[in-house]
């Protein structure tokens, strides 16, 4: 057992009949009142995301869990398919788990996290930032520079992503896989 002083990014926890991985916490201490945390879980199962309030003090029943690195191979339409980058094993994940799946390109490591009571894979973490190069974009208008200006931009996964004028078909550009934004071009 655990409190919400253990609350943390990336833990999962046994919530409603559920296990959840805490997306976001803050802890916060009013002038007046007790202590609590404020949380935005997401379930490992069905992929819906509940914000919740655990007042200061509260036991939460954290899952043991271990990490592997996996390489991503290919999407078969229903299931993403995975291999242990150590003893080459191979799982196979819904679309659910994987928080953006439109970021993920084949060959790419990420790490899955397992619930060790039942050697279960319970979600995956995309690296912080993937480098992405754009198959699809519409030429920079000269004259269209307003502060900031953003273009749609298709990357060679098929995800959109609001890019700046200067970026033309062919670059590469590094996407921050959190919100899935635009970070910078890499040059070759």
């Amino acid at each position: 057992m655990a409190s919400t002083s253990d609350i943390r990014n990336g833990l999962c926890i046994r919530y409603n009949h559920d296990i959840y991985k805490v997306t976001e916490f803050l802890h916060v201490k009013p002038g007046k009142g007790p202590a609590f945390v404020r949380t935005k879980l997401k379930s490992v199962t069905t992929g819906k995301v509940i914000e919740n309030t655990f007042s200061a003090g509260h036991k939460i029943e954290d899952v043991r869990v271990e990490t592997h690195k996996f390489q991503y191979l290919y999407n078969d339409g229903e299931f993403y398919h995975f291999m242990n980058v150590e003893d080459y094993t191979q799982i196979r994940l819904v679309e659910e788990a994987l928080d953006q799946p439109k970021l993920l390109k084949e060959g790419e490591v990420v790490t899955v996290i397992i619930n060790t009571e039942d050697n279960a894979p319970l979600s995956v973490e995309m690296p912080a930032s993937v480098v992405l190069e754009v198959t699809h974009t519409e030429p920079g208008v000269k004259g269209n520079t307003a502060t900031n200006a953003t273009k749609p931009a298709t990357v060679e996964t098929g995800a959109e992503v609001n890019v700046p004028l200067f970026i033309n078909e062919g670059d590469k550009i590094r996407v921050e896989t959190d919100k899935g934004s635009y970070k910078e071009r890499i040059k070759e």
